[in-house]
């Protein structure tokens, strides 16, 4: 049977559902989509043609990035009644570069369980198979499609020494490597499509040189592409301060943190660049 919350009271579970081949569907999914009453999910006829190969009925309730701030507290009103929830997206894990986030912070913040479960998604695979260097590793997600907004994305990552994962969209991921040229330079990468499915294919070398490949083919499918770290000693000179704060707490680090690593950064107190980064503000 599928875990049951912690402490034997209603929960929320997050449950990956396969990108591709449906074999990919853990028992523990399974057995939690038979748990829960009742399913958020991003669009309910996937959804519903997914549970009905698994021979499964359940309410299901439309939840996107368009209502999920009206979506989450129906989500709070069903754990408040007893019933347990789950959260679906069309394909792959919940919240990574899907919705969902917004249910999971209200459920913590009324004190409920929120269970992840571990399955199917697109950059663990790509990653491994890339034969890039896969640690340290960041996972970015979604550049803007905007290119002006893309490139600027781009110049604040272009100096981190860690492997970059992205997801693209068929439709803008040749645009997308162009500007990935363009600031980033000649580094190596590796493109996964399709992962899982029967045209899983991935594309390994340049920039340059994986542009040139897809430019010569129709392009379809989901796209991951894994971008090699900066190789090159940064010059912590030629960022300002508030760049350089920046540059840590888009990694995931508090101001406290940030300040600390960028006095360690330019062998400077801590006290010292904490001034000079409020000034700046």
């Amino acid at each position: 049977m599928s875990q049951k919350s912690y402490d034997g009271s209603t929960s929320l579970y997050l449950i990956p559902t396969p990108i591709g081949n449906f074999d990919d569907m853990t028992l523990r999914s399974i057995e939690t989509l038979k748990l829960v009453d009742v399913l958020f999910c991003e669009d309910t006829r996937i959804t519903k043609q997914m549970l009905t190969r698994l021979d499964i009925n359940k309410k299901l309730i439309s939840s996107n990035d368009h209502n999920e701030e009206s979506t989450k507290n129906l989500a709070i009103k069903y754990l408040e009644d007893g019933k347990n929830v789950g959260i679906v997206t069309d394909r792959g894990t919940p919240i990574i570069s899907d919705p969902g986030y917004k249910i999971v912070e209200e459920v913590i913040k009324k004190g409920y369980n929120v269970i992840p479960l571990p399955g199917a998604n697109a950059l663990i695979p790509a990653l491994i198979a890339s034969g890039v260097n896969p640690l340290p590793f960041m996972f970015y997600g979604f550049l803007n499609a905007k290119k002006s907004k893309r490139e600027k994305e781009l110049e604040n990552l272009k100096n981190y020494p860690v492997t970059i994962i992205f997801y693209e969209a068929p439709h803008r991921i040749i645009e997308m490597l162009m500007s990935v040229e363009k600031i980033f330079g000649e580094r190596r990468i590796a493109i996964a499509r399709e992962i899982s499915k029967i045209h899983e294919e991935i594309y390994r070398g340049s920039v340059h040189d994986v542009l040139e490949e897809l430019e010569k083919q129709e392009i379809k499918g989901e796209f991951v592409v894994v971008v090699e770290g900066n190789k090159q000693e940064v010059n912590f000179d030629d960022l300002t301060i508030q760049e350089h704060v920046s540059m840590y707490l888009e990694e995931g680090l508090s101001e406290k943190e940030a300040l600390k690593k960028v006095a360690n950064d330019r062998q400077t107190s801590k006290s010292e660049i904490y001034k000079m980064y409020h000034i700046g503000k």
